[in-house]
């Protein structure tokens, strides 16, 4: 258990950072189209899913390859956390704005922060728990969909919000 705890808080701190450096990643590669099918190309909500959803996927291979033997149920867990982690992100920032009438730069970075936080600790408990095993495959497939999404909609978004840059979508 010691094993999983420590990997579970070096993954909060990969993805936090690997997610931070990931929003700045697509202007350092002057616009290249591969880099923003992985990072944000806008400011819309959508594209900030990105920063938690891959960063959070890469270590999940990572920690599934190390501790699969171990853990036989982090699978599921790891993708669920990366479904519930990505999905956070729009539900917290749609409610603190609808209550603040704005967005505010810092409840963004918090919004986040907490998104990972809750994705890896969900992961971790859900691993301890093995609720989740008999829908491991569903869960990867809904990542694959999610994975799918983001390669798509990057640069053929439909005309909803969460597509949209916040600051012009209310016009």
């Amino acid at each position: 258990m010691k094993q999983l705890k420590r990997c579970t808080v070096i993954g909060i701190i990969f993805v936090i950072i690997t997610g931070s450096l990931a929003h700045f990643l697509y202007g350092w590669s002057n616009h290249n189209h591969i880099a923003g099918l992985f990072t944000p190309v806008n400011e819309s909500i959508w594209e900030h899913m990105k920063l938690l959803f891959f960063p959070m996927l890469l270590y999940s291979l990572f920690m599934m390859i190390r501790l699969k033997q171990e853990y036989p149920c982090i699978t599921s867990a790891l993708c669920f956390g990366i479904l519930a982690g990505t999905f956070l992100i729009p539900f917290f920032y749609y409610a603190y704005t609808f209550v603040l009438g704005k967005h505010i730069f810092i409840l963004d970075i918090g919004t986040f922060i907490l998104s990972v936080i809750i994705a890896f600790w969900l992961s971790y408990k859900l691993t301890l728990s093995c609720r989740l095993k008999e829908y491991t495959i569903l869960l990867c497939i809904l990542v694959c969909i999610l994975f799918a999404c983001f390669m798509v909609f990057t640069y053929h978004a439909p005309n909803f919000a969460i597509f949209q840059d916040p600051s012009t979508a209310k016009g």
